[in-house]
């Protein structure tokens, strides 16, 4: 049986997609590439993969890349025959990895073909009779005879390779896809549910449709056992339990003075101090001076406070006439004993559940999070540091957002720039399991540098909301990917960043810690019908001076400039009228 080298053509710049990696798209729940590895592993020998080095290949596929990267096809062909010079096969199968039904018959039925033929070059003919210059067989001394009869290989066509002594064979099953429509239908052909599911045409879901499937179905984090003054922004994975009574012992409410029976009292010259030596118990009839919190002496019937205490002049101690009769000491154990729950499974780790904990001699839980973020600021166009260059606007949104997150108990390790690069976002979805959150500004939309949908789709990730029915916020979108990091991609523009990550921040927080649902704030709002709209609306607003809320009717999405001097923003459903109950939601300090 003749050898066969095959050389598989993996870069290019899929223009008529916007620049994607087109052989890492997933279609069936293979990418392209697998689909053409799998295809010709049967029939040949060495297989070499020509474009950007890609770190989940087997060891035994050989990877090079074209001079320059992105030259075209000719190009790449060179490389590829240069990769396999040693030892090289009298025949070579080359192919482009798009073809997301090939399969090896396809491929042995061709290198049959050029068995037979003797042909220099066998190729495929789609159901349209169209062949397929990049699904061939070629001799290889009419390969390289062709390539060396080009002044330079770099973006020439392949016609200009085709030999004369050529046979074209009609097969099914090899169509190719070049455009978003094609990988679409290709999909649908497929059975593929996850692309179904991230088919543009994907009614948006509402709001509130959005937070429910972000707190349900997002992946819970690890819980882990932590110092709880270290994971402010976590939620407890278990409840906490009180390690001792609170009080530990009998304490005093009050200044005052802790006494022996009804009176009038014999005043004793000791003190009691919080936190000092408890003093000796008391007889009948006797009083000591004591401070609040000060451990209340054995025989005490209770404490009289300073402003219902009257020494007289032979320092004996009475009851100011006609002040209450008051106990005013914290039995042990009043507030907790010991086993009593301090806070249920799902809440937050706020500063109030640090110090009732620590209350109770508890320091430490079992926790989820907090959700560690990177945020990643994109465009061309965006500029952090550093003059201005035509074209360039300054980022505005990102140096704010650690803080903004931080609100919402949303730690972000790092902020990074991604430029408008075909493989910018592939690069950032694959590195980013040391954190549990991406936060993406802008690329959500269709444009042509808006390249975050496809990525999300060679990723093969799940999507959880594809958009949004919402003004503005419509292109958001939120998946996760198969190592469970979630990725919220938001509007460019930085008022529609701010809105839709205020509305969606705490969903997002208890879906990865399962941290109980906040209480929303909810008031009317006295100009909802000058500020409504057909859909959903999110618009700055101030208080009221009645109470409720009054919105901008009118908002610039281009800067944060509206949101100066007002107190959040509202939340606002399509068609409210006046005096509409509506959700608040107060800006970040």
């Amino acid at each position: 049986m003749t050898a066969v080298d095959a050389i598989v053509l993996a870069g290019g710049r899929a223009t008529r997609m916007g620049g994607i990696d087109k052989p890492g798209l997933v279609i069936g729940g293979r990418s392209l590439l697998s689909t053409a590895l799998d295809a010709v592993a049967s029939s040949c020998a060495r297989t070499v993969v020509v474009g950007p080095y890609r770190q989940d290949l087997d060891a035994a596929v050989r990877q090079v890349r074209e001079t320059p990267p992105g030259a075209g096809p000719v190009a790449a062909l060179e490389a590829g025959l240069a990769a396999c010079a040693d030892d090289p096969a009298p025949l070579v199968v080359a192919l482009a990895a798009d073809m997301p039904f090939l399969t090896g018959s396809v491929v042995a039925e061709l290198v049959r073909h050029q068995a037979e033929s003797g042909a220099d070059a066998v190729f495929a003919a789609d159901d349209t009779g169209r062949p397929q210059y990049l699904l061939g067989v070629w001799r290889r001394e009419a390969l390289t005879g062709a390539l060396a009869k080009l002044d330079t290989p770099v973006n020439q066509p392949m016609k200009a390779l085709v030999p004369v002594d050529t046979v074209v064979v009609e097969m099914s099953g090899i169509s190719d896809v070049d455009t978003p429509e094609q990988v679409r239908e290709a999909r649908a052909e497929a059975g593929d549910t996850a692309g179904a599911e991230q088919a543009e045409d994907r009614a948006p879901l509402s709001l509130e449709q959005a937070r429910d499937v972000l707190r349900t179905g997002l992946t819970r984090l690890a819980p882990r056992r932590a110092e709880l003054r270290g994971v402010r922004g976590a939620a407890l994975a278990e409840s906490l339990t009180a390690r001792g009574p609170l009080p530990r012992f009998d304490v005093s409410a009050m200044d005052g003075y802790a006494v022996a029976g009804e009176g009038p009292w014999r005043l004793r010259a000791d003190i009691g101090f919080a936190g000092g030596e408890r003093p000796s118990g008391l007889l009948l009839g006797e009083a000591v001076r004591i401070a609040t919190g000060a451990h209340v002496p054995d025989g005490a019937s209770g404490v009289l406070r300073d402003e219902f205490a009257e020494i007289r002049p032979d320092a004996v101690l009475h009851r100011v006439p006609g002040t209450p009769v008051r106990d005013d000491i914290r039995r042990c154990g009043e507030d907790r004993e010991t086993g009593d729950t301090v806070a249920p499974q799902g809440s937050p780790v706020t500063s109030a559940l640090i110090s009732a904990a620590a209350s109770v001699e508890v320091t430490d839980g079992m926790v989820r999070g907090p959700v560690r973020a990177r945020i990643v600021m994109t465009g061309d166009e965006i500029r952090g540091e550093g003059p201005l260059h035509a074209g360039q606007t300054r980022d505005s949104i990102g140096p704010v957002l650690p803080d903004i997150l931080a609100h919402y108990g949303i730690r972000a390790d790092d902020r990074v720039h991604l430029r408008d690069t075909p493989h910018g976002f592939d690069e950032i979805l694959s590195a980013a399991d040391d954190v549990d959150l991406l936060v993406i500004v802008g690329a959500t939309g269709g444009g042509a540098a808006d390249q975050l949908r496809e990525a999300v789709a060679r990723a093969h990730v799940r999507v959880l909301v594809h958009r949004l029915r919402l003004r503005p916020g419509g292109s958001t979108l939120v998946a996760e990917t198969l190592s469970g990091v979630t990725v919220l991609g938001l509007p460019g523009n930085p008022f529609a960043a701010l809105a839709t990550l205020m509305t969606l921040a705490d969903a997002v927080v208890a879906g990865r810690t399962g941290a109980g649902a906040r209480r929303p704030l909810t008031g009317p709002l006295h100009n909802a019908s000058a500020v409504s709209a057909a859909v959903t609306r999110i618009v700055p607003a101030r208080i009221a001076a009645e109470g409720g809320w009054t919105g901008d009717p009118h908002i610039r999405t281009a800067h944060l400039g509206g949101l100066v001097d007002r107190d959040g923003i509202v939340v606002v459903p399509s068609e409210a009228r006046d005096g509409a109950i509506v959700e608040f939601l107060p800006l970040p300090a």
